[in-house]
């Protein structure tokens, strides 16, 4: 994997998880916050840490932010977000995520050119959902408003069946990208390869399809 260069704006929790998760993939990480105390305790955890206030566009040019590959704004406050998101964009910042907490929030965000919007409580809210709904399923990510990916245990029809015989896209229009087997993880699954029990499949398709299948 090719080392990257992320820049992570706000460290609450949705922002001090993120940079460390990137860090502990060996990623270079800089996160940026207001808060003195919470900088020194990542300061540890990530390549570099800084106290600095994010709407300051001197600081954040000193900083270099337009030198890295990704920089996430976690901030919730709606004003410093909007600031901070305008901030890098004017200084030539690539590729720019940020973090909503209202659909006003993401839409505001989208009108100054952030390149994509994510909404962590909310997706998590329907992750769990998701699970609570349909023991069978470990994890679920939204792609968009109509296709997801999921996460699901197999079932007991489909232990001992090979993905030919399943048949699963032309069943239920879903495709099986990977399959999860004993600690091994298979991503190029073949038609000829059988399910076993315990065995989790990584399922991509449109939700309605996807809905039908966990149903049956």
């Amino acid at each position: 994997m090719k080392r990257k260069m992320f820049g992570v704006i706000g460290a609450g929790r949705f922002g001090e998880s993120l940079a460390i998760a990137l860090s502990e993939m060996g990623h270079d990480v800089l996160i940026v916050d207001s808060n003195e105390k919470i900088i020194q305790e990542l300061a540890d955890k990530v390549t570099h840490a800084v106290q600095a206030d994010s709407t300051n566009e001197q600081i954040l040019k000193t900083l270099g932010m337009k030198n890295f590959d990704k920089v996430v704004v976690a901030i919730g406050d709606l004003e410093a977000s909007i600031l901070t998101c305008l901030i890098l964009r004017e200084q030539g910042v690539q590729h720019v995520i940020a973090k909503a907490r209202t659909s006003l929030h993401g839409k505001l965000l989208e009108k100054i050119g952030v390149d994509r919007v994510v909404f962590p409580e909310r997706d998590m809210g329907i992750r769990l959902a998701k699970n609570l709904l349909a023991s069978s399923i470990l994890d679920y990510i939204n792609l968009s408003p109509d296709y997801s990916v999921t996460e699901l245990l197999a079932q007991p029809f489909m232990v001992g069946v090979s993905l030919g015989d399943l048949a699963l896209r032309a069943k239920y229009g879903v495709n099986v990208i990977a399959i999860r087997s004993g600690g091994k993880i298979n991503i190029s699954p073949m038609a000829t390869d059988v399910i076993k029990e315990n065995d989790l499949l990584v399922i991509i398709g449109d939700n309605k399809a996807m809905e039908k299948l966990i149903k049956e």
